[in-house]
């Protein structure tokens, strides 16, 4: 969520016990703003926290250019002094999917890791250490490309293929904020998926260039609902626990936060 209206923003999401307490909203709005411009980012956003056993993490995103791909993460341990983190790749995060438990809250720390590989009918296995700054961004990477979305029309690309927010985004209607296609995962795709034919002749190539929630075969992990007699939407991922999107229908209000443990929910087969 935008850290201009962090105070307001995390009031949307309060029902759901994601709350902050008042000295550290207090520290980050002031952090953030130092934060925007040390680093020049055109906007900062506060991604949220992943708590860890002696210490949390408390998560922000700045932006430069373009929204999607000019974005940079940075975290703390107190909310004053930040560390950029590096850019997750394929690797790291598949290296850190074998880390099990629970964060520590101490960035040097290391995972002990084993995986088995067969080589030439010999079964060879590794072991592998994981940092946990490593973890803590390639966690971040995962739960953006799994749980991150923005609803319909809220970004725009411009004939020079940069993603912008869109300043003539006013919300989305009572009706339509009501439904999962209404809503995009904010990660650029390496395919676009087909949309029905129904859709296909109300898309627009300027805003229609991501994925919809509805066309995703991990919509089940989506749970949507009004609050405040139909006044505020709001999603949560149940895949990611501590997840949760709002948007206010009708204004260009909206945002999400993750405030969890950043564990995957292996146990949601046995909640449905």
């Amino acid at each position: 969520m935008q850290a201009e209206y962090l105070h307001q923003f995390l009031d949307h999401v309060a029902g759901n016990g994601l709350v902050l307490s008042p000295e550290k909203r207090a520290t980050l709005q002031v952090s953030l703003e130092i934060v925007k411009r040390n680093y020049k980012f055109s906007r900062v956003y506060f991604w949220g926290k992943i708590m860890g056993l002696t210490a949390d993490y408390f998560v922000v995103q700045g932006v430069q250019a373009d929204e999607l791909r000019d974005r940079k993460s940075l975290y703390s341990l107190n909310c004053i002094d930040w560390k950029l983190l590096p850019p997750a790749t394929d690797e790291m995060i598949e290296k850190s999917m074998r880390v099990k438990g629970r964060f520590m809250g101490d960035p040097s720390h290391e995972y002990d890791t084993k995986t088995i590989k067969n080589s030439d009918e010999d079964v060879v296995s590794l072991e592998l250490k994981v940092k946990e700054e490593e973890r803590l961004t390639a966690t971040i990477e995962q739960i953006n490309r799994e749980a991150a979305i923005i609803p319909r029309g809220a970004f725009i690309k411009t004939p020079l293929e940069q993603i912008h927010k869109n300043r003539s985004f006013e919300g989305l209607s009572v009706t339509e904020a009501g439904k999962l296609q209404s809503y995009l995962h904010f990660t650029e795709p390496s395919t676009l998926k087909k949309k029905s034919l129904l859709l296909q002749a109300n898309l627009e190539e300027s805003i229609d260039f991501l994925n919809s929630v509805d066309d995703d075969e991990m919509k089940v992990f989506w749970s949507l609902q009004y609050e405040r007699g139909s006044k505020l939407v709001i999603l949560r991922n149940l895949l990611w626990l501590g997840f949760t999107f709002f948007h206010v229908p009708e204004t260009s209000q909206y945002g999400c936060v993750y405030l969890g443990l950043g564990e995957r929910n292996i146990d949601f087969p046995f909640m449905i």
